[in-house]
């Protein structure tokens, strides 16, 4: 199934109304679910839950997109230039698929009221080509309305390495303000894996 139209900009909108560096930054917001320009109307799920529902769901806007495959670890940022004006979704289903809505609903909600509580962030949306992950800031942008979750399960796929005061801001100084959150990680290599225990160490009660 293909939608398209010519308006602004899904990513455009975002990055304006939300006040956002960049288009790229809105994909990643995007990413993490419960983003709505219109609170009192949409609770911002919908595309969050539309593209685990599909094989595969692509959003091309303003010569970027946003991509998520079903059985890949990550979401995508694209460079896609001959999109530059508009929306176009892309999104594709397999006839035979297992997949049910109440699958993919239950690996992000718990609760008897069914909430929306988790959240998994993949962390390689946050970085730029050659802009290593070491900056305080690049951990608050990775961070931004998450404490909207009660588990969060950041995903380092495809990341080499993160720095000191990164790993420090999310794993001792946001778990420190937020104790009611879950912080979780997966797909973390060796030296991730050991900036992430050296900022938990700092913790009080972690020696």
């Amino acid at each position: 199934m293909i939608v398209a139209d010519d308006g602004v900009g899904i990513f455009r909108k975002l990055q304006s109304r939300l006040g956002l560096l960049d288009e790229r930054h809105a994909i990643l917001e995007l990413s993490k679910g419960k983003l709505t320009t219109d609170p009192a109307r949409h609770t911002g799920e919908r595309i969050f839950f539309t593209s685990r529902m599909f094989d595969t769901f692509d959003i091309l806007s303003g010569g970027v997109s946003f991509s998520h495959t079903d059985g890949e670890a990550n979401d995508w940022i694209r460079d896609n230039p001959q999109y530059q004006n508009g929306t176009t979704v892309w999104m594709r289903l397999e006839s035979q698929t297992s997949r049910t809505t109440k699958k993919v609903f239950d690996e992000y909600v718990s609760g008897e009221d069914y909430d929306f509580s988790r959240t998994v962030v993949p962390v390689v949306l946050a970085q730029y080509v050659g802009d290593p992950l070491i900056a305080r800031s690049q951990a608050k942008r990775v961070l931004a309305r998450v404490d909207l979750f009660r588990t969060v399960v950041f995903d380092f796929s495809e990341i080499d390495s993160i720095g000191q005061a990164f790993a420090d801001e999310i794993f001792r100084v946001f778990a420190q303000s937020h104790p009611e959150i879950e912080l979780n990680f997966i797909h973390a290599n060796a030296s991730v894996r050991k900036m992430i225990a050296r900022a938990r160490s700092h913790r009080p009660g972690h020696g």
